[in-house]
């Protein structure tokens, strides 16, 4: 069944794109969720100015993302996390404090673009991937180093 999409859904189309999808599909999620209505010539000749807004819309918003990922290639983010002798953390550190000790240095970084495939539970460098978009993405290091107690550090003063 063809449908005109009314929303952007992510590994289907762009709002205005006319896409074969499942009867069932169509019928049951689509159209009673308003993502998408039946590709008449009418529905599309409707939104087709819309849909020219939204392409430039995506554009300058890839573009954006673009500088951003230039922007942060190469950073380094360090990040103080309480840890045992062995270098062993007790807890881990989250794809959130790394965006956030990244946009605290300036950088423009959601949570939702740090990409951890394991958690970073030990203290030392760490190769962290960002994905700004499909098929844009950049690393930083991350630097995780042992956090000091208050006890210890009037030891060492």
């Amino acid at each position: 069944m063809k449908v005109l999409l009314c929303e952007d859904i992510q590994k289907l189309g762009w709002f205005g794109d006319v896409v074969e999808v499942n009867n069932g599909y169509a019928r049951n999620y689509l159209i009673p969720q308003g993502l998408a209505k039946f590709a008449t010539e009418d529905s599309i000749r409707a939104i087709a100015e819309e849909k020219a807004k939204r392409a430039e819309q995506r554009i300058k918003e890839h573009k954006r993302l673009e500088e951003a990922a230039k922007a942060v290639e190469g950073a380094e983010a360090v990040i103080a996390a309480k840890a045992n002798e062995q270098g062993h953390l007790y807890g881990s550190v989250t794809a959130e404090q790394i965006a956030a000790n990244l946009r605290a240095q300036g950088f423009q970084v959601a949570n939702e673009v740090v990409s951890l495939h394991e958690h970073i539970k030990e203290v030392g460098t760490h190769t962290i991937k960002l994905k700004f978009a499909e098929n844009l993405t950049t690393t930083v290091n991350l630097i995780v180093v042992a956090e000091q107690s208050p006890e210890e550090q009037t030891e060492e003063a």
